[in-house]
């Protein structure tokens, strides 16, 4: 059975259960910035296992010490509760990178 999107009241339910994540063109979206260039790519290594744990993935960008993303469910056509698990795994890691 296809994932379907989610409601907008949905979707502002569980985005206060994230804080530091917003929403924008039908995508859950977070920057993280950490302390150097190593911590930042520490991270987008981490992100990356995660995602191929739920083979479901982000658009991942790195920066000098920031990490960004950008999750949404292509094949639903809006954000899914598969995008909120992505993001709650990401923010569950992110602490111990010392992200803020």
């Amino acid at each position: 059975m296809p994932t379907q999107p989610l409601s907008q009241k949905e979707i502002e339910d569980r985005l206060r259960e994230l804080p530091g994540w917003s929403v924008g063109a039908d995508r859950l979206t977070r920057t993280y910035r950490l302390g150097d260039h190593f911590a930042a790519t520490a991270l987008v290594v981490h992100v990356a296992q995660i995602q191929q744990e739920l083979n479901h993935h982000s658009d991942l960008t790195l920066g000098y010490d920031t990490v960004a993303l950008a999750v949404t469910t292509h094949s639903a056509g809006g954000i899914t509760e598969k995008d909120f698990e992505l993001a709650d795994r990401v923010e569950r890691i992110a602490p111990g990178h010392g992200a803020n």
